[in-house]
């Protein structure tokens, strides 16, 4: 029987290859140009499943491009050329398919076959590609050795900015620790100078040496010439008061 291409219904063929095997855009792309041509340039093969349906062999994105113009189109999509396989001539076409349908590798000029050419580019991209990955490596290692350095850098300032801060003394470290000087300065920014100063510190003195003092309330309790209000005014004063 001397093979022919059929123009057959698109509708009555199915295919076994899910049509998510295809790029959506590369499918959309082949249906405008099978309308645009009105047909496809390569025939599929069918099989016939029944009197008036058929199975894809070969050529399942060019049904399924086809589909995608039946959908776009109806009337200029509704048909598709094919081969039929029929009983007389299934073993020939199968053999053809697998022959001619199947990809051949091309030959260059210089007698390299084209699997070859691809491998050598293959690797010449992946070599660029770990060179560009080691140099991407490299710049990101020297922005994070740039970025400890600043971080320290900036560590380094606001430790220098803490130790010009003065260590502010509790009020309570005051009373049992600090000199007489010290401590006349201190009464002195809260407003208590004169012969009043200087009884209360020789009070704070003589008071402390025997026992320091565990709180502000102990210091008023024991310390002549300290009530609850002066105690007061003099916190006051000395919060908002830098002592260097």
């Amino acid at each position: 029987m001397k093979l022919s291409t059929s123009l057959v219904a698109v509708k009555k063929i199915s295919s076994t290859v899910p049509r998510s095997s295809f790029a959506d855009d590369e499918l959309e792309q082949a249906a405008r140009l099978v309308l645009a041509a009105e047909g496809v340039i390569n025939p599929i093969i069918l099989h016939r499943t029944s009197l008036e349906s058929y199975e894809v062999v070969d050529g399942h994105f060019e049904y399924y491009a086809s589909a995608r113009a039946r959908e776009i189109d109806p009337r200029k999509g509704e048909m598709i050329g094919a081969f039929i396989i029929e009983d007389e001539n299934e073993e020939v076409i199968k053999e053809q398919v697998k022959l001619l349908r199947k990809p051949k590798p091309v030959v260059s000029n210089d007698g390299a076959s084209s699997s070859n050419v691809t491998e050598s580019r293959l690797i010449n991209i992946e070599s660029k590609q770990t060179n560009l990955e080691s140099r991407l490596e490299t710049r990101i290692n020297d922005l994070k050795a740039e970025q400890g350095r600043e971080r320290q850098k900036i560590e380094d300032e606001i430790n220098k900015l803490k130790n010009q801060i003065p260590n502010r003394i509790e009020p309570l470290e005051v009373f049992n620790t600090l000199r007489d000087s010290d401590l006349i300065i201190r009464l002195r920014a809260a407003g208590i100078t004169g012969k009043t100063a200087t009884t209360i510190i020789e009070k704070i003195q003589t008071t402390r040496k025997k026992q320091k003092f565990e709180s502000l309330s102990d210091v008023v309790a024991r310390v002549e010439g300290l009530s609850d209000k002066r105690m007061i005014s003099i916190i006051d004063s000395w919060s908002r008061i830098s002592f260097d």
